[in-house]
């Protein structure tokens, strides 16, 4: 792989230097985006008194720009800037986004500026990952795990410190936190630059007259499976997105908050699903290095298939709950035990979709081909706006139902594709 690190080379926690970088930058620009998400249904229905309808296009549609942009600016990233140059130009125009968030009447440029932004950055920073190792390293296939704890950390905190500075305070100052955060993020970047391997544009500026980097191609075998895969994810994001919107207001009005005469403020609850992370990673990997080591297949996609069950299993359980519970709220107790379910199979499904997509990627189009993973959130995204418009048109149980047959649906398909991509993997 051009550019890549040996495996000689200095590491830190075992991997490449480089990785804690990519990780910290993550973890920040994290931060900033669950710290706002956290905030933003709230905001426009307490705030700037959007109807539940209203704000739930609103929040759908911003995460489907959000992830429809990396499209453009993975193109961008291979053939104009580079990765180094377009994580830099992308994470300004966030943090100016997320700052601008601080004003009502900007609402929707700050929203805007944020998902344009989010087009450079996001697609070029995990794509520095596979840069990092050569094709035979066995601590690849773990990589993109370990990343995806950096952005549960971040998702962690974001909600504790910029929902509770929103909810005390004023929404405003959790907007402004965000922003900080996202700043923060850039200048981790931008001094960890000497960890990180060269950019291909680097490289070419650094080739002889008449030399050349070619790159590869897509094969249609490979698109027609990246393709099926995108069209099971959708699905499954269409349940998973209810997270941050329905899931959230069911906890601010189904959900009994209290313990003692304490109220568990409802933004925090949005942190127990990277903690969840956090806590089941080094679980998870030990588990999954252990069946390597006894020879067991890598079904990756058998992998995302048990994991979407498992998510529409933590579904059908809240289904049960509000069928059960004679129209009174949830003990808060539920909705923890959901995000514990709901997490393990997030785990079984997003690192390792992300970590499938990087390696079908040929040569020379990393960022394109990852950002086609975001733009299967994208296309999760809408799909989860809609589906949440239905919120309030059904009963709150038939619609968690709803949201298990979703993941269900999206298991079956992830399953079917699993003998085909055992074919492509290199």
């Amino acid at each position: 792989m051009t550019g890549a690190v040996p495996s000689s080379q200095p590491t830190w926690f075992g991997q490449p230097r480089g990785l804690t970088v990519l990780f910290l930058t993550n973890m920040w620009e994290q931060f900033s985006y669950y710290g706002m998400r956290a905030l933003l249904v709230y905001y426009m229905t307490k705030e700037l008194l959007f109807t539940q309808t209203h704000a739930s296009f609103v929040y759908g549609a911003y995460t489907a720009c959000a992830y429809f942009t990396p499209i453009i600016g993975g193109v961008i990233a291979d053939r104009f800037l580079g990765k180094r140059r377009a994580i830099i130009t992308g994470a300004s125009i966030m943090a100016l986004g997320h700052l601008m968030m601080t004003f009502d009447p900007l609402l929707y440029p700050a929203l805007a500026t944020i998902a344009l932004g989010n087009g450079l950055f996001l697609p070029s920073l995990p794509s520095q990952i596979d840069d990092l190792y050569e094709r035979d390293d066995p601590r690849r296939s773990w990589a993109y795990n370990v990343y995806y704890v950096g952005i549960n950390i971040g998702g962690f905190l974001a909600p504790l410190i910029c929902g509770t500075l929103g909810e005390v305070y004023g929404w405003h100052y959790g907007f402004g936190a965000a922003g900080i955060g996202m700043f923060a993020g850039l200048l981790i970047y931008l001094w960890g630059q000497r960890h990180l391997p060269a950019s291909r544009t680097a490289i070419a500026m650094a080739l002889k007259p008449g030399e050349a980097i070619a790159p590869g191609r897509f094969t249609r075998p490979v698109v027609m499976l990246l393709l099926g895969i995108a069209l099971s994810v959708t699905v499954f994001r269409g349940a998973y997105e209810q997270v941050g919107n329905t899931v959230a207001l069911w906890a601010d009005s189904g959900v009994d908050r209290s313990v003692g005469s304490l109220t568990i403020p409802m933004t925090w609850f949005q942190s127990l699903n990277p903690l969840m992370v956090m806590l089941l990673t080094p679980g998870l990997l030990a588990w999954w290095g252990r069946r390597a080591r006894h020879g067991a297949r890598d079904a990756l996609l058998r992998r995302m298939a048990w994991g979407a069950l498992i998510v529409a299993t933590a579904y059908a359980m809240l289904g049960a709950v509000e069928l059960t519970g004679g129209g009174g709220p949830a003990s808060w107790l539920w909705l923890a035990l959901f995000f514990l379910v709901f997490t393990l199979g997030e785990l079984f499904v997003l690192p390792t979709g992300l970590g499938i997509f990087a390696r079908l990627a040929p040569e020379g189009l990393g960022a394109t081909t990852v950002a086609a993973w975001y733009f299967v959130i994208f296309s999760g995204s809408l799909s989860a706006g809609l589906v949440g418009s239905l919120w309030s048109r059904m009963s709150h149980s038939g619609f968690f139902f709803l949201l298990a047959a979703l993941g269900c649906i999206a298991a079956i398909m992830l399953w079917t594709l699993d003998k085909p991509f055992q074919r492509l993997q290199p």
